[in-house]
């Protein structure tokens, strides 16, 4: 057994000082914790050796060798969390915190609650660094897959600032709003694609399986001429049944070519510039981006981060490379001294509506009031957005669908009439 020399502090504040007897510091935090006290610092007593763990063979995991090098990393890469899983995250601990618990046993007890997303060694690891005298804000800065910049400088912002609890409130509000306007988002898309996929296994099940029937017919008229379309429609019918194969191929290799046109500089401004000015959905894509972008700013600044700081975190935020172009721009120009009002405007990239109520809120002084009412702004703008978008996307996909209809229908039904009156004659 090593011995432990420890600083703790009781209940009441008053601070304590004694030495334990534990086979690691670990075990020494444990016994400190059974006590009813807070570590504040756990040191081995020189010339005491803890304990060494056996170590313990690990299984043979001859399954997983036989996948492939690829696969395996696929299968161990671990994933950020969803907005909402790090809102809800963020309140659970927020509620500790407002029930009185100080923060190292509210992590411990965070690493017995279930946060989907975010596995419990996060919150272990978060309390053992907390323990050991690092602030929560840099303790996070060490897990950056869960917690971004923004979370990051935002607690340091609490801490610095004494209101932690408020700080942590705000940002679970935060990811809550962003994953309510991105629920809407992808609610608004997700008839369009399933009335896609099921229009597109219609026409797959028609060509390959219907219309061969129909073809034996055709073929058994002898001396018939059949219409263009009823060709084409052949034609097409054989390509799909003998090279089917062929058009996952060619989509891999699309979605290849694109994903690699779009990871070079010029390919994602160019592809980014064309999303913006695109009819319908630019017009979401562009009111999504102005509400992200604003809600980010203003939250950033209303926790006392600096300006710079937040104009930084916001520049890696926002997604499309145009409108993060422009933030550094403004980022540098408000180094030398000018407002953000100003090199926003000559950005030409931001509506003059946010311009303006920027302008304002820095006569007043009151900037992160002024871009949340931005922020509140262009959500209620994007939910309108999204209910016109969904609205025009259904009758257009019920027209294309009955174009697709109608042209195997026609084709079908013209070989019909042309055998029919050779039969007449």
């Amino acid at each position: 057994m090593a011995q432990f020399a420890y600083k703790a502090r009781k209940r009441t504040g008053e601070l304590v000082q004694d030495v334990v007897e534990a086979a690691d510091r670990a075990a020494a935090l444990g016994q400190i914790e059974r006590l009813g006290l807070f570590p504040v610092a756990v040191d081995l007593v020189r010339g005491s050796k803890p304990a060494r763990a056996e170590k313990v063979p690990a299984p043979a995991a001859a399954s997983s060798n036989l996948l492939p090098a690829l696969l395996r990393d696929l299968m161990r890469r671990k994933r950020r969390p969803k907005l909402q899983e790090l809102a809800t995250f963020t309140q659970q601990l927020t509620n500790l915190l407002k029930a009185g618990m100080p923060l190292a046993p509210a992590l411990n007890s965070m690493s017995n609650l279930v946060s989907k997303g975010i596995p419990p060694e996060v919150s272990k690891q978060l309390r053992q660094d907390v323990i050991e005298g690092k602030s929560l804000s840099d303790a996070m800065a060490k897990q950056p897959l869960i917690f971004s910049d923004l979370y990051v400088n935002m607690v340091r912002a609490g801490e610095q600032s004494g209101a932690l609890v408020e700080v942590l409130q705000r940002l679970a509000n935060h990811y809550e709003r962003f994953a309510e306007v991105r629920q809407k988002f992808v609610s608004a898309l997700i008839y369009p694609a399933i009335v896609c996929c099921v229009g597109l296994v219609i026409m797959f099940f028609f060509m390959t399986v219907m219309l061969p029937k129909f073809m034996t017919i055709f073929e058994s008229m002898k001396g018939v001429e059949l219409p263009a379309a009823t060709r084409a429609l052949i034609g097409l019918s054989h390509f799909l049944a003998g090279y089917w194969w062929t058009i996952p191929i060619v989509v891999v290799a699309g979605v290849v070519a694109f994903n690699r046109y779009r990871s070079t500089e010029m390919g994602r401004r160019t592809i980014d510039r064309l999303v913006l000015k695109a009819p319908v959905i630019g017009r979401v894509v562009q009111l999504n981006l102005f509400g992200q972008f604003a809600r980010t700013l203003g939250t950033l600044l209303q926790n006392g981060v600096p300006v710079l700081t937040a104009l930084k975190i916001t520049e890696q935020v926002v997604p499309n490379t145009i409108i993060r172009e422009a933030v550094a721009r403004t980022r540098e120009e408000v180094t030398d001294g000018k407002t953000i009002a100003q090199p926003l405007g000559r950005s030409q990239i931001f509506p003059q509506l946010m311009i303006d109520l920027i302008r304002i809120g820095e006569e007043t002084g009151d900037v992160p009031g002024a871009l949340n009412n931005v922020a509140q702004t262009y959500e209620n703008e994007l939910t309108i957005a999204l209910r016109v978008m969904t609205n025009l996307i259904e009758p257009a996909l019920i027209i294309v669908m009955a174009l697709g209809v109608g042209f195997l229908l026609f084709g079908v039904l013209s070989a019909m009439f042309s055998i029919t009156a050779n039969i007449a004659r």
